[in-house]
């Protein structure tokens, strides 16, 4: 199935040079950023106190975020806890904490919501949250491991640089994002991460697969138009899938409310670069690294010898 058809090879690599040289140029932004600023943990990772309340009715969490943040407590995050009754509120680490911290907000939340009640409080501690930033970054990291095993496997070594590159790009630039504009980093955003990593290689993958293909059907051409023969022809579908999946995340962006927030602007932020990394920065060093027709074909010919 394709979403439109063009008939002449569009020629990519002719401004591999000037794609990357973007891509780099929003790389060290991120990276000064990640530097200067950091990531605005919370506290899923530095720690804090988890409060649950049940209320009469149903209570939007939207309301009671307001109320707290009209109170100083402008990092709370306030959801839904099983019911729409319930409602769960995470605070940081404060000099104030545990359970005289869960009195002080049942009593401002009691006096607009008469009726409501503690249900449980919990303190979560700094070290519990640095060991899920250590496993969460040993996730990243297996992740990342894994995929240089199965395209070293599956492509020519070339190919499997060129995709570390495009994906270490991508992670990069998406957490550049949240530490330039300090947005909030919680676990749900290192899930959309982890799925814009598979999402990106899924990508990049696609066309790969067909520059290998063109390798061995094409009989004349640089490296270069074998190159830009692939990603013309796999564009339709990399443009068909890439926009039903944004509508979907931007759906989830813009009416998602606060706490779908962070998890759908790394999905969003993360399918553009995946998007470009795959095509515009993984193929350009495939073709830097030397990339032959003999490579590939070779390589085929020696797996096919008894």
């Amino acid at each position: 199935m394709e979403f439109f058809r063009i008939k002449r090879d569009l020629p990519f690599m002719r401004y591999a040079r000037t794609t990357v040289f973007v891509s780099l140029v929003f790389f060290a932004v991120a990276v000064a950023a990640l530097i200067a600023r950091g990531l605005n943990l919370n506290v899923d990772f530095t720690g804090g106190t988890v409060i649950e309340l049940q209320f009469k009715a149903a209570t939007p969490p939207s309301a009671i975020r307001r109320l707290l943040m009209a109170h100083h407590y402008h990092h709370a995050r306030v959801e839904n806890y099983g019911t729409a009754s319930k409602v769960l509120i995470r605070l940081p680490t404060r000099a104030t904490k545990g359970k005289a911290l869960a009195v002080r907000v049942l009593r401002l939340v009691s006096a607009r919501y008469p009726g409501a009640s503690l249900r449980s409080v919990e303190y979560v501690g700094p070290e519990v949250g640095s060991e899920l930033a250590d496993q969460g970054a040993l996730a990243l990291l297996f992740v990342a491991l894994g995929i240089t095993i199965y395209l070293t496997l599956r492509f020519e070594w070339r190919f499997a640089v060129g995709a570390i590159v495009a994906t270490i790009h991508d992670v990069v630039i998406v957490l550049g994002v949240f530490a330039l504009f300090h947005i909030s980093f919680s676990l749900t955003v290192l899930a959309a991460i982890l799925a814009v990593l598979g999402y990106s290689v899924n990508d990049t993958v696609v066309v790969f697969d067909r520059i290998r293909e063109n390798f061995r059907r094409m009989r004349t051409g640089t490296t270069a138009e074998v190159i830009d023969s692939a990603i013309t022809r796999t564009l339709s579908r990399t443009v068909m899938t890439h926009l039903l999946t944004q509508m979907m995340v931007l759906s989830m962006l813009f009416l998602g409310g606060p706490v779908l927030f962070g998890f759908a602007l790394a999905m969003t932020v993360g399918i553009v670069v995946g998007t470009y990394g795959s095509v515009l920065v993984a193929s350009p060093i495939v073709m830097w690294l030397g990339l032959k027709r003999e490579d590939l074909v070779a390589r085929k010919a020696a797996a096919e010898r008894p």
